[in-house]
């Protein structure tokens, strides 16, 4: 007579295949009620689980959701916020500006300099940074820019 259990004879278990959130492989709050379920439903019914236990874990579900809400609201307002910039620096189309040009000398010394040109375009690039487009086809960052407006020599 065999000690072993046959694998026909076993008692079957309950095997689950969690969902991941494909952008970035964390468990989402779905998970975590589906990992709650679990538990009410395998306990030891001579064991049951705490009632604080339970209401723990709830309230960590509650504040994970709440989390999971503000992250998106922030990246919802980072984005407009980053799409405002640009129909923001796109009033400077046509505009004469004043930037500051940084450049190398024949000594390979640092220098800068005031340059004026009209603004004929503007674009955000893949890092969001404003980027605009000078009549004589040079990309300036914005933070380059001195004065907007009718340029005076001093």
């Amino acid at each position: 007579m065999s000690n072993s259990i046959q694998e026909n004879y076993a008692i079957p278990t309950q095997t689950e295949s969690l969902r991941t959130d494909e952008e970035n492989g964390k468990l989402g709050k779905n998970d975590f009620l589906e990992i709650l379920m679990v538990q009410l439903q395998n306990q030891d019914p001579m064991n049951p689980m705490d009632d604080k236990e339970f209401v723990s874990q709830m309230a960590q579900f509650s504040s994970l959701e709440q989390m999971t809400n503000m992250s998106e609201s922030i990246q919802d307002f980072a984005n407009s916020q980053r799409k405002g910039s640009l129909v923001q620096h796109s009033q400077l189309i046509g505009q004469e500006v004043s930037w500051e040009r940084t450049y190398k000398n024949d000594d390979g010394v640092e220098q800068t300099e005031e340059v004026v040109n009209t603004i004929a375009s503007v674009k955000q690039d893949g890092d969001g940074n404003i980027r605009l487009l000078t009549d004589d086809e040079r990309w300036i960052n914005s933070e380059q820019l001195i004065q907007v407006g009718s340029v005076s020599s001093e």
